[in-house]
């Protein structure tokens, strides 16, 4: 194969990703680092590194958005990413001692996890009449724009919230990918945020998480130009667009679709990694 028809194939593919990830919340890491290994043979180690910096770029562009409307709190993303960052740095640092068969297994379960967590019903908190004491102590409590006017929210078990960060800082440096699955659980369920704030604050949190392990890989030389610039580029033209058709899209049978196709991906994945293909 050609390094232009590489290119080609991974800037489509990085755009796809970066589409379907904007329209269904997940990040663009689901689709391009089965893409990268499973389709082309790179191996698993810069498919996270590239997949990374994707996450960097696509954090940074929508988070900016998301914040400039209110809805984002930053005193919480801000707070918990205290947890991601030295967890992040944690599992990029471990990634390297695991075999790339182990890590594949992983992903593939995460995968599994992310797609059944698409098609969760959500539950929207809005319970403002008590609040957990660290709550309180770090004003984390905060409100939201609504087509009503501000909605106000209490955050609740903030150490079960932090605990659970720490877990997906260690899974995000691992695997290269945002888990924002992770950190909407921790927020959504454990914290009881209101979902809109949990996935905008989510947002916001994966671009530092991702820019911490990050170093580690750039140090080892696992961030390979010639891979992260197409997939960097298809990401954020994808996430762009695919933006732009939520405003007028309903994406419930879109998810559907999605949870189908990463659902298929993950079964690939684990069974590469357990025939010790990858």
């Amino acid at each position: 194969m050609t390094v232009l028809l590489f290119t080609i194939i991974v800037l489509a593919g990085a755009f796809c990703a970066g589409l379907l990830g904007s329209l269904t919340g997940l990040g663009g890491g689901v689709v391009i680092i089965p893409l990268l290994t499973l389709v082309l043979g790179v191996d698993i180690h810069y498919a996270i590194g590239a997949s990374i910096v994707s996450v960097i770029a696509t954090s940074s562009g929508s988070a900016a958005a998301y914040v400039k409307e209110g809805i984002t709190n930053i005193r919480i993303g801000m707070f918990l990413e205290i947890a991601t960052t030295i967890s992040a740095v944690l599992g990029a640092i471990i990634t390297v001692y695991l075999n790339p068969s182990f890590i594949a297994v992983m992903f593939g379960l995460i995968l599994m996890f992310s797609a059944v967590m698409m098609l969760r019903k959500k539950v929207d908190h809005s319970d403002n009449d008590t609040s957990g004491k660290l709550a309180t102590f770090f004003k984390l409590n905060g409100s939201y724009p609504t087509a009503e006017g501000p909605k106000s929210y209490a955050v609740h078990n903030v150490v079960g919230g932090f605990v659970m960060m720490f877990f997906a800082g260690i899974i995000s440096g691992l695997l290269g990918i945002g888990s924002g699955a992770l950190k909407v659980v921790a927020m959504d369920n454990i914290m009881r945020i209101p979902f809109k704030v949990s996935t905008t604050t989510s947002n916001f949190m994966m671009g530092v998480t991702a820019a911490a392990s990050a170093v580690v890989y750039l140090h080892r030389g696992q961030i390979d130009p010639g891979i992260a610039m197409p997939v960097t580029i298809g990401v954020l033209i994808g996430a762009t667009v695919g933006a732009k058709i939520l405003i007028r899209t309903k994406t419930d049978k879109l998810k559907i679709i999605f949870a189908i196709v990463v659902g298929f991906l993950a079964l690939q994945m684990i069974y590469n990694g357990l025939s010790g293909k990858l």
